[in-house]
């Protein structure tokens, strides 16, 4: 993460912020500690689990604080910790210093409010739109040409899960991706997304692959299949690349229709 903000890639490192939330999330979801409250005998299990929260809590605030450092100030006032810098990473909380009650550190933001805003600024807005959609239409790649739906149901989409992931040796470009796409055995896949991922950003997650491709024979081994990325109409003057993500209730093999 230190090295996506020291190279300036922060939407790469936002990713990598919000991908340890959902796994916090995930942890705090499964201990429930609202319901060990209730129980006075889990009132260890109740103290750990609000302690690991709170510590993971406090490193989420190190990672964000460049990008919401108002924010992260709030969250020192109530941790009770000195103002915190990457090297905070290694400094755990201490009992020594409880935290301080809780206060919100933010506000839902009123839709009410925005609505207010953006009809007492319409006008306004609409002008600064106007020259604004010329670039986002540069960005965007003109669409194809019309096809039927027999066409579109020839290609099989599949939701695959990346089970493993490693660099292509003598590639600077491609990533080799296993894939478990229902078939009861993986897949190899070779995708060019090394300059948008990490190997350990992608195992674990699903995507979407295009499994009734041939399979081609490259250099490095066979592929078979394809992965889907979206990306702009001009990677050098719009850079970026976004493997598609299906919803976490999907499973490995259902068919995108």
């Amino acid at each position: 993460m230190a090295a996506y903000y020291e190279g300036r890639e922060y939407s790469k490192a936002l990713r990598l912020v919000m991908e340890l939330t959902d796994a916090v999330n995930a942890f705090v979801d499964t201990n429930k500690p609202w319901e060990l409250a209730k129980d006075e005998t889990k009132r260890d299990a109740l103290h750990a689990a609000c302690s690991v929260s709170l510590e993971a809590f406090r490193l989420l605030t190190v990672y964000l604080k460049p990008v919401v450092p108002e924010m992260a100030a709030g969250v020192e006032r109530f941790l009770n910790v000195e103002s915190m810098d990457w090297r905070a990473i290694d400094t755990q909380l201490s009992a020594d210093r409880p935290v301080q009650p809780y206060q919100h550190l933010m506000t839902r933001v009123d839709t009410k409010q925005i609505d207010a805003l953006l009809a007492a600024n319409r006008d306004s807005l609409q002008a600064a739109a106007a020259p604004a959609a010329a670039p986002a239409e540069a960005a965007i790649e003109p669409i194809a040409d019309t096809i039927t739906i027999d066409d579109f149901v020839k290609i099989d989409l599949r939701v695959a899960k990346i089970v493993d992931c490693v660099k292509v040796e003598g590639s600077t470009k491609l990533l080799q991706l296993t894939l478990d796409v229902g078939e009861g055995k993986t897949r190899n896949v070779f995708s060019g997304i090394q300059s948008a991922y990490t190997p350990e950003q992608l195992k674990g997650k699903l995507t979407v692959v295009v499994a009734n491709l041939a399979p081609r024979k490259m250099k490095f081994g066979m592929s078979e299949g394809m992965v889907l990325a979206a990306s702009a109409a001009d990677e050098k003057a719009n850079p970026g690349l976004w493997i598609l993500e299906p919803h976490s209730g999907a499973v490995p093999g259902m068919r995108i229709r």
